[in-house]
């Protein structure tokens, strides 16, 4: 049998929905193209609530199992708020929905300039996130691209070697600085284990324990936007595995999620930290390997007064690749329709 062979359709009851699908240093991102019902809002914040009230169970079916994994990532372009910004977006994941996505900012420039998503595309994409603008430049090798490098959002740095107890592992030094979303850092050298893959399911325990540990101590507030103001997860540093990176970092974010990549936030979020600690110069380029050794590399270009905050402009550089387009189905009689995750 071949697929000229499979003439089916769904009935028309069925939800159906189509998507493009990347990673980008392992990190998926599933892209939802059609068959999402329009979202009511006249912001990427009044969408993101709308979305999250009214539309959630496409979340579920697209990210939880039996369509996607405890680990999926997706992302649904929506209109911009402005009028610079080629297209908006909001990015979620297992837990629901987050502020800004480094990984599926590389990915949805690479799925435009290599598709026939935006024809026009050239050398740079403006794309409106819930946390702002964020303008990505693509690099091209003859018809692929080869790298996006995207300038972020304002990130900037709350605290700096604050402390908390944590239950199993005692008191842990923490810091915490937004890249797009509120991360604590930690240097996992506390925790007596090392950033490789052999102790996942025991970083996932740890990176969960530490974000709950510290959203009971400390209050995340954003400088203008309460939506954004909350601690989106935890990131263990650590020393590099390979000789062209400087450091490597592990993100554990929603219900025990856990990033293949560096995490484009999270290094915005860096950059910020070692620039305030004058660790990071202007224009230097610090190189950060994920889990599974992709990396992102780290700059900035300039400091800004962000609500009060001394920040920076990050700008972060990572690759991605399109591993498929797919056509989910949803039966309404499937008792797993709405999806479930096994962790």
């Amino acid at each position: 049998m071949t697929t000229d062979d499979v003439e089916w359709q769904p009935p028309a009851d069925w939800t159906t929905v189509e998507t493009i699908d990347t990673h980008t240093g392992g990190e998926p991102l599933r892209v939802v193209l059609n068959g999402l019902p329009p979202l009511a809002g006249d912001t990427l914040l009044e969408k993101r609530r709308y979305m999250e009230r009214k539309l959630d169970a496409y979340r579920k079916a697209l990210i939880w199992e039996p369509r996607g994994h405890a680990d999926m990532y997706g992302a649904i372009p929506t209109e911009p708020d402005t009028e610079r910004a080629d297209f908006g977006v909001l990015f979620m994941h297992n837990e629901g929905y987050s502020t800004m996505c480094g990984h599926g900012i590389v990915a949805l420039a690479t799925i435009a300039a290599e598709t026939e998503y935006l024809p026009d595309v050239e050398s740079e994409i403006a794309i409106d996130t819930p946390a702002g603008l964020v303008v990505a430049e693509i690099e091209r090798d003859g018809d692929r691209v080869d790298t996006v490098e995207f300038t972020n959002v304002p990130s900037f740095v709350v605290a700096r070697h604050e402390t908390v107890t944590v239950p199993e592992w005692g008191t842990t030094e923490f810091d915490i600085a937004f890249g797009g979303a509120f991360y604590a850092y930690c240097d996992v050298s506390q925790f007596d284990v090392d950033l490789t893959p052999a102790v996942f399911r025991e970083l996932i325990e740890i990176g969960t324990a530490v974000t709950r540990a510290v959203d009971d101590a400390i209050e995340i507030e954003h400088p203008h936007e309460d939506d954004l103001g909350f601690l989106y997860g935890t990131i263990l540093t650590g020393d590099a595995h390979g000789a062209d990176a400087d450091s490597r970092n592990v993100c554990v974010f929603a219900d025990g999620e856990v990033d293949r990549c560096p995490t484009g936030t999270g290094v915005s979020g860096r950059v910020a930290l070692r620039a305030a600690a004058g660790e990071l110069d202007r224009g230097e380029r610090f190189v950060v390997e994920s889990i599974v050794g992709s990396t992102f590399t780290g700059s900035y270009t300039e400091t800004v007064d962000f609500g009060g905050y001394e920040a920076v402009r990050p700008r972060v550089e990572g690759s991605a690749h399109i591993t498929g387009r797919h056509r989910f189905v949803v039966d309404p009689a499937d008792p797993f329709g709405e999806g479930f995750v096994l962790r």
